[in-house]
């Protein structure tokens, strides 16, 4: 619709002028304002084919606009534009009936298309029902990666699809599928979190399904699994990579047939959940290895959502500590803050552990140091001190060449684990291990290949792309071999 009129609201005389200019270029006819009363005289009057408006504007918001547009005329796309970019103005606008929502600042590349899929495929339907904010938003940041995140949400708040959420652990995928439960059509129905890894094997099955009276040893009355304690609502099943391959036969009859039996039950039961899964780890290697049915996995990887670690996000580290100084002090504890050096070192930091790495630090601070303002030397004491926790204790390797490798591993693992006296050691493991068996094995192929890196990919069976990138993650010096 290259002759289609579009109707911009915003405050900001700049936006205006570049909005008006870029659309006009397109062949739109274009006006603009910077007053909500002006944009509501214009849509009473029927003008425009399309509205772009800014949440926030002088005499009125813009989310106290929408129903009464949508009201008069429930055809006219809207596009919602705010710098308010929090997880709940995502949602505010698509419960109101926004077409889309764009965070400021957005991309005019992505905004025109956006505006051509908007006047070619116009919306009929109604607002989503309002759903009240609450007190404390359930996802924080305000980062490029995060508001993908929150526009991928509104979008399928209203919807049953089944989500698959991948991310490293501590990075909030739990937090996420509650939040698309709180805030989808199934919030009053009941959240059911299981988590595979924590259920021993032979009993995931009866977990799920439930099972009959008499239907093993030591089933002695019927009892309910998590998917009918789930009826009506939301499963979520983290760890889904742990899930034996009997359970997962299973579970994609549910997905296939929608509906299930208990373990010692011939009945089939009907279900009507919707289904969230989550993993830490990569599900097609688990398919090449025969650990993982392919078939389940395109059932369960409908919308795939993919969580960002908190070193790819490091701007949002500071609206996520005042989060946390926020919690705990509701908590009880006194209010804290940091100076801008320490927050300089918290986003210098990798975060093994992720978001969740990042709150016990918040707690540990909150509790632990009397002082309102926290500086840099804290931070950099405390971090340091995560990381000679995490790294596993220098080994002697003398007198071990009867050894295998795995029996290596598995010996100093072990006195790794003891050394925490019945704790958990801080989240990562699996990476810091890699990364620490990596580095000194590719320093000394490349010692024995006299810094040759084709040889040196080749003594490793690795690509030599492959073995570029590795040097320069684990940042391996390159030495200059005498010749």
């Amino acid at each position: 619709m290259p002759s289609a009129s579009i109707l911009i609201a915003d405050d900001d005389a700049a936006i205006r002028t570049v909005l008006n200019q870029a659309l006009s270029r397109v062949g739109y006819d274009v006006r603009a304002t910077g007053h909500a009363a002006s944009l509501w005289r214009w849509v009473s009057a029927g003008d425009g084919d399309l509205v772009i408006t800014d949440v926030v504007m002088p005499d009125e918001n813009a989310f106290d606009l929408l129903p009464r547009i949508r009201k008069l005329r429930p055809e006219l796309p809207v596009i919602v534009m705010s710098a308010q970019n929090t997880f709940m103005t995502a949602i505010k606008a698509s419960e109101r009936g926004a077409f889309e929502y764009l965070p400021k600042p957005f991309d005019l590349k992505e905004l025109i298309a956006v505006v051509g899929r908007a006047l070619s495929r116009p919306r009929v339907a109604g607002a989503a029902e309002p759903i009240e904010a609450p007190d404390d938003i359930p996802l924080v940041g305000r980062s490029p990666a995060m508001q993908d995140i929150y526009r991928t949400l509104a979008r399928l708040m209203q919807t049953d699809l089944t989500v698959m959420i991948v991310g490293e652990s501590g990075t909030g995928k739990e937090l996420v599928a509650k939040a698309l439960h709180d805030y989808g059509k199934r919030r009053k129905g009941p959240f059911v979190a299981v988590n595979m890894a924590a259920i021993p094997r032979e009993l995931i099955e009866s977990d799920l399904f439930g099972h009959e009276k008499g239907a093993f040893t030591g089933a002695t009355m019927r009892s309910p699994g998590k998917f009918e304690i789930a009826e009506g609502g939301t499963l979520f099943l983290d760890e889904i990579g742990d899930m034996p391959m009997e359970a997962q036969t299973r579970l994609l009859r549910v997905l296939q047939q929608g509906e299930y039996t208990t373990v010692g039950g011939r009945t089939p039961i009907k279900t009507n959940v919707r289904i969230v899964a989550a993993t830490n780890k990569d599900l097609r290697q688990l398919i090449q290895q025969g650990l993982f049915r392919e078939d389940l996995f395109f059932r369960l990887n409908v919308v795939p959502l993919r969580l960002p670690p908190l070193r790819e996000r490091a701007e949002d580290i500071p609206d996520l500590v005042r989060h946390f100084f926020k919690l705990v002090e509701k908590e009880g504890l006194g209010r804290k803050t940091l100076d801008a050096a320490a927050f300089d070192a918290l986003k210098s930091y990798q975060w093994p552990g992720n978001i969740r790495e990042l709150e016990n630090l918040i707690r540990r601070l909150s509790a632990l140091y009397p002082q309102d303002t926290i500086g840099a030397s804290v931070i950099t004491n405390e971090l340091d001190s995560d990381s000679r926790a995490a790294a596993p204790a220098p080994v002697d390797m003398s007198g071990s060449t009867s050894l295998t490798l795995p029996d290596f591993v598995e010996h100093h693992l072990a006195q790794y684990f003891a050394g925490f006296s019945g704790r958990l050691p801080p989240p990562g493991l699996y990476h810091r291990l890699l990364r620490d068996l990596e580095q000194p094995l590719i320093t000394a192929a490349l010692a024995a290949t006299r810094g040759n890196q084709i040889k040196a990919a080749e003594l490793l069976g690795l690509n030599r792309n492959t073995l570029r990138k590795k040097i320069r993650d684990l940042d391996i010096q390159l030495l200059r071999m005498p010749r």
